[in-house]
């Protein structure tokens, strides 16, 4: 492929990349056009504004993160193993790069009023996540209204997680979370066994 050709790649990969290790807020076009290695008159060409460039990048995250869950959910691996696993994937996620964050997270922290769109993209992101841990949650149990109370507490020790982790760069918060997670689950194993 030609530099040519892939002048619309490279600036998301650049983009992608500033984005995520210097936040939405500090990066400027400019920077993404010297990075990308790209004319200006082309990185309009491809993204009209810095939001529909961004926009794009949450939607590619967003379709990794969608098709790694969608596996998950195949597995045929016990929903608790499963559960636990994905935290354990969150602990890498973050040890990786280096307590960086949710990068979802960090771009609606510096996002202001006029930014529906990038807004709208983010709250789908988390929704999805959600929804995520519900599905593994009914693997567990076959009542609805349980399996939502179930899902939204692993929901809720995962973002936490990852938030303090951020805060502290520091794994603990995200080991404590998966302890309480398998807590959790056990405490589900038992009730269902109980009948």
């Amino acid at each position: 492929m030609s530099r040519k050709g892939d002048a619309k790649k490279r600036i998301l990969e650049a983009a992608g990349k500033l984005f995520f290790e210097l936040g939405y807020s500090g990066v400027g076009v400019n920077q993404i056009i010297q990075e990308a290695d790209t004319a200006k008159a082309t990185f309009y060409q491809h993204y009209p504004s810095k939001e529909i460039l961004c926009v794009a990048w949450l939607d590619a995250m967003h379709e990794r993160s969608e098709l790694a869950r969608a596996e998950i959910l195949k597995s045929t691996e016990e929903p608790e193993v499963k559960i636990d696993q994905y935290f354990v994937e969150l602990e890498n996620f973050l040890e990786g790069s280096h307590f960086r964050g949710c990068p979802f997270t960090n771009t609606s922290s510096v996002t202001g009023e006029g930014c529906e769109s990038i807004h709208k993209k983010i709250e789908a992101h988390k929704i999805s996540i959600r929804d995520f841990f519900c599905d593994l949650a009914k693997q567990m149990t076959n009542r609805d209204v349980r399996a939502r109370e179930l899902g939204d507490d692993f929901f809720l020790l995962y973002s936490g997680a990852t938030m303090e982790a951020q805060n502290l760069r520091a794994n603990w918060p995200v080991q404590a979370a998966r302890r309480a997670a398998a807590e959790r689950c056990q405490q589900e194993v038992t009730r269902s066994k109980e009948g």
